[in-house]
């Protein structure tokens, strides 16, 4: 009796170190790159980049969540996800010291670096929630999207204050985000150690069918959605604060107007994913996004009084996180097992954040042709568009083998 109850009290003991370790690999997977919006124009007078390059800030990661996505359910497969989670943190927190240092090499390599360490854990957590949690897919999709949504918001909010109101500098502003990796590391590092040889993920030790999942025509449209939300929301972080700094906002309050975008986006991160997983289609949900997506930045197109951005920062807030929510849940909900989540969430992240990637560079270079946001508002209403496009696809009552 007593052998059992010391099992029972591990078992629970790896639950909720898992259940914290789930939370604060949340943490870590905006605040490196939303903290960057606020400081981009600080970042590039001081360094001497143009608008385009300075895009690249943000856009740089994209592209290693690109490069990285497909590779990490391989390596999930080979160390299990949680070893493969560990792994990545470590990854994001040496990139995150080496963004901190004023060399331009130094700059883009540990962005890099943080690019590949978010993609690994962005690809494994719809996983491991599937496989260790099948019963509470769409609440612990909630509770992580939430928790990654309070500290990106808290990201943005915090780099102007840290960086000009302590005169801390851009560097600590950007270094400061270590914390949360760290103690990520030290949870994820007690959590492989409890594993146990009966405690293996489903995803292991079977062969991945890359192809099989690349000709299923719900994949791509699940990758479309998450790509083109995906290329709204860090378009938004990386000029939204220059677009309201063009209106007469001073820089201070346009990061904290970033800041209060993702706070107000919250309750959508918490409540989308419970209502979509007791509805049998989302595409009612599709429709209200595009809708406040649409709404909100045709506001700032059309108006720049300051009642008119607060409208449109709530309904761009609203979307963003509320879309950003239903993409992870239809990588869970839209597959079988764990192992057909992970391979969903390879295939789904790595061609959706290609197109990701595009966005800050493309909206960059529209504004340094057109020296106006007009342009580049508009293709964003575009997008929001075709965001509700693919999300009516994505959103059917099916999975991605069927």
């Amino acid at each position: 009796m007593g052998i059992h109850q010391e099992r029972e009290k591990e078992i629970r003991l790896y639950r909720f170190l898992l259940v914290a370790g789930i939370i604060f690999v949340a943490f870590n997977l905006r605040p490196s790159i939303t903290s960057v919006g606020p400081l981009i124009g600080i970042i590039r007078d001081d360094i001497g980049l143009s608008n385009w390059s300075a895009g690249m800030l943000t856009s740089l990661p994209l592209i290693a969540f690109a490069v990285m996505s497909p590779i990490a359910p391989k390596l999930g497969n080979r160390l299990t996800n949680e070893r493969t989670i560990l792994l990545g943190l470590i990854v994001l927190s040496i990139g995150i010291s080496m963004r901190s240092v004023s060399l331009i090499v130094l700059l883009f390599i540990g962005t890099l670096f943080i690019g590949l360490g978010i993609a690994i854990c962005n690809v494994l957590l719809p996983a491991v929630i599937k496989g260790k949690f099948p019963a509470h897919v769409a609440l612990m999709t909630s509770v992580y999207t939430t928790a990654m949504g309070i500290v990106a918001a808290t990201a943005s909010g915090l780099s102007i204050p840290v960086a000009t109101g302590m005169n801390l500098g851009w560097q600590l502003a950007l270094l400061v985000w270590t914390i949360p990796a760290i103690i990520g590391i030290i949870i994820f590092t007690f959590v492989v150690k409890m594993e146990k040889g009966d405690n293996s993920d489903e995803t292991r030790n079977v062969r991945f069918s890359d192809n099989r999942m690349y000709k299923s025509p719900l994949a791509w449209q699940v990758a479309g959605f998450m790509g083109l939300q995906s290329f709204l929301f860090y378009v938004t972080i990386s000029w939204l604060p220059e677009i309201l700094y063009d209106y007469g906002v001073s820089m201070a309050t346009a990061g904290w107007l970033l800041s209060f975008t993702q706070f107000v986006g919250l309750p959508a991160s918490f409540l989308v994913p419970m209502i979509a997983g007791r509805l049998k289609s989302q595409r009612g949900i599709v429709l209200v996004m595009a809708l406040f997506a649409v709404t909100g930045y045709g506001g700032l197109l059309f108006g720049n009084s300051h009642t008119v951005m607060v409208i449109s920062t709530i309904l761009i807030g609203f979307t963003l996180s509320g879309s950003f929510a239903l993409a992870l849940a239809f990588l869970s909900m839209r597959a079988r097992n764990a192992r057909q989540a992970a391979e969903l969430s390879g295939m789904a992240q790595s061609l959706g954040y290609v197109l990701a990637a595009v966005g800050p560079m493309f909206i960059g270079y529209l504004y340094d042709v057109t020296q106006a946001w007009t342009v580049p508002l508009l293709t964003l209403i575009i997008v929001a568009i075709m965001v509700m496009v693919f999300g009516m696809g994505a959103g059917r009552n099916k999975y991605v083998f069927d």
